[in-house]
C-alpha cells in the first residue's frame, strides 16, 4: 500500500510506500529535496504540511522546535505518511544550483595541522570543472572505503581542493587518512552538497563560528565574503579544547592585517594553564559579546553539541532561524546512536 504525496515543487506526486519517509522516497526516485543528516538532527529537510496525516519518527528539538511543529512544519526525513498528503519543502533565501560532479582526484599534499587533524589537498584530474558555494561539502571515497562527507576549505573553481580531516576515535576512514593516505593516491569526490552555504546577496555583518574542523567551511565562507566586500564586518570565533587543538591561527592573523574589519576570537573549553586566550564555551562567549545581531548572518560548523548550544543562545538574543546557517558534523557513530535511539 502506498500514499500519494504531492510536493508543491514537483510536477507529479510521490508514491510513498507505507512505512517509508517522504525524503527517502524522493531521493530514491532521483528527485531533489533539501537534506543533510537524514536522521532528524539538522533540520535541512524542514517542510510544511498543508494537508494529510503523517507520523513523525523521533527527532532532535534542535532540528525542529515545538513551536515550529505546532505551526505545521515537519522533517521530511522523519515524516511517514498515513494518508495522501500535500507538503512543500522550505525554500532557501538564496537558491544555488551547481552541477553534481563525480571527480577523480589525486592527493598532492598532506599536512599535519594538529595532533589529530590533517589537511589534504586533491588535484582534480577528471570530472571537472567543480563549482560550489562556500560552506558546502562533498562525499569523499578513499581507495574503496565507504564514502564520508567533508567540507571544502578552498574557493570554488580551483582545481586544487582542500579538506581538513580530524581523526575520530574508532573512525576507520579518518584513521586511514591520518595514518595511511599518501601523496599520489587516487581519491573520488562527489558533490557539492549542503545548504549551509554563504549567502551572496547579504551585505551586512557576519558572525562565523567554528569548532574544530568546522574551520574548513568557515574558512571558505570568510574568504568568499572578503573577496566580495573587503570592508564588511566579520566576527570569527574559533572554539577548541586547548592550544594543541588550534590551527590556522597565523593564517587568520595575516588576513586581519589586510582586512581590519575581520576580528578573531579564540575560546578554549578545557585549558587549565594558558592565559593567552579566553576560557569557556563558545555559546557563553557569544552571549557575553553580543546583545544585538540585527542584520547579521550567522554561519556555524563543528561538533553537534557546539552547534546546538550556540543556536540556542543565538535564538535568545533574537537571531532568527533564517539568518542562522548551521552545519553540525555528525560522525558515523553519532548517526548510529541516533538511529538506535529512535528505533
Amino acid at each position: 500500500m502506498s500514499f500519494a504525496v504531492n510536493v508543491k515543487q514537483y510536477k507529479t506526486p510521490l508514491n510513498v510506500e507505507m512505512g517509508d519517509t517522504i525524503l527517502q522516497t524522493a531521493l530514491n526516485s532521483g528527485r531533489e529535496y533539501p537534506h543533510g543528516c537524514q536522521s532528524g538532527n539538522c533540520g535541512a529537510c524542514k517542510s510544511r504540511l498543508y494537508s494529510g496525516d503523517i507520523q513523525m519518527s523521533p527527532y532532535s528539538e534542535y532540528a525542529l522546535t515545538q513551536e515550529e511543529k505546532d505551526s505545521g512544519l515537519i522533517l521530511a526525513c522523519r515524516a511517514v505518511p498515513w494518508s495522501d498528503c500535500e507538503v512543500a519543502y522550505l525554500e532557501q533565501d538564496e537558491i544555488v544550483a551547481h552541477p553534481l560532479r563525480n571527480l577523480n582526484c589525486v592527493v598532492t599534499d598532506l599536512e599535519r595541522m594538529t595532533h589529530d587533524v590533517t589537511r589534504i589537498k586533491l588535484l582534480i584530474k577528471t570530472g571537472g570543472p567543480f563549482d560550489f558555494s562556500a560552506g558546502q561539502y562533498s562525499q569523499i571515497t578513499f581507495q574503496g572505503l565507504p564514502p564520508r562527507d567533508y567540507s571544502m576549505a578552498n574557493q570554488s573553481g580551483n582545481k586544487l581542493l582542500e579538506f581538513h580531516i580530524r581523526e575520530i576515535s574508532g573512525g576507520k576512514i579518518s584513521a586511514f587518512v591520518n595514518k595511511n593516505l599518501k601523496v599520489g593516491d587516487s581519491v573520488k569526490v562527489k558533490g557539492p552538497y549542503g545548504i549551509s552555504y554563504y549567502r551572496n546577496n547579504h551585505t551586512g555583518p557576519i558572525l562565523a563560528i567554528a569548532g574544530s574542523t568546522g574551520l574548513a567551511p568557515i574558512k571558505s565562507i570568510i574568504e568568499e565574503a572578503l573577496k566580495q566586500n573587503a570592508k564588511r564586518k566579520i566576527y570569527l570565533y574559533i572554539g577548541v579544547r586547548d592550544i594543541p587543538d588550534l590551527y590556522l591561527v597565523e593564517y587568520f592573523k595575516r588576513l586581519i592585517k589586510h582586512h581590519t574589519a575581520l576580528s578573531l576570537n579564540i575560546i578554549l573549553s578545557e585549558s587549565k594553564e594558558s592565559n593567552k586566550y579566553r576560557k569557556g564555551y563558545l555559546a557563553d562567549a557569544i552571549a557575553n559579546d553580543f546583545d544585538n545581531l540585527n542584520q547579521t548572518k550567522v554561519y556555524l560548523a563543528g561538533p553537534p553539541i557546539m552547534v546546538e548550544t550556540c543556536i540556542n543562545q543565538l535564538r535568545k538574543i533574537g537571531v532568527r532561524d533564517e539568518n542562522c546557517h548551521a552545519d553540525a558534523f555528525y560522525t558515523e557513530a553519532d548517526k548510529a546512536l541516533m538511529a538506535e535511539k529512535y528505533e
